[in-house]
């Protein structure tokens, strides 16, 4: 995937991500990317209901199992209550962005 293409940048504090949350689904996970008019997200699908901040937490949850870091070292800097997120994930950008990418390339795989 070509860089302009990646749905996270590194920032200051490590990596942002852009996602599209799809709640209430059948099955947590990556679902591949998504092309978007002004950039590319990363689809995530969560079992929890969008409701009281269970889709975020869920979505924070399985973010850092992918990243392999803890719960706290991400946040949702944008869209708290749409489908459209923006997390950044603390920690180096080059070892976020390889296990991402592992982790998208493994559920592209996966569902194909």
């Amino acid at each position: 995937m070509a860089p302009s293409e990646r749905p996270w940048r590194p920032v200051r504090e490590g990596l942002a991500v852009r996602v599209r949350v799809t709640p209430r689904a059948r099955r947590a996970g990556a679902g591949g990317t998504i092309a978007l008019p002004d950039v590319p997200a990363l689809r995530v699908a969560v079992t929890a209901p969008p409701a009281e901040g269970a889709a975020n937490a869920a979505v924070l949850a399985l973010l850092a199992a992918a990243c392999d870091v803890p719960k706290s070292a991400l946040a949702v800097t944008l869209g708290t209550s749409g489908r459209l997120r923006a997390v950044t994930v603390s920690g180096d950008p080059s070892s976020l962005a390889a296990r991402l990418e592992a982790w998208l390339t493994h559920a592209e795989g996966v569902s194909a």
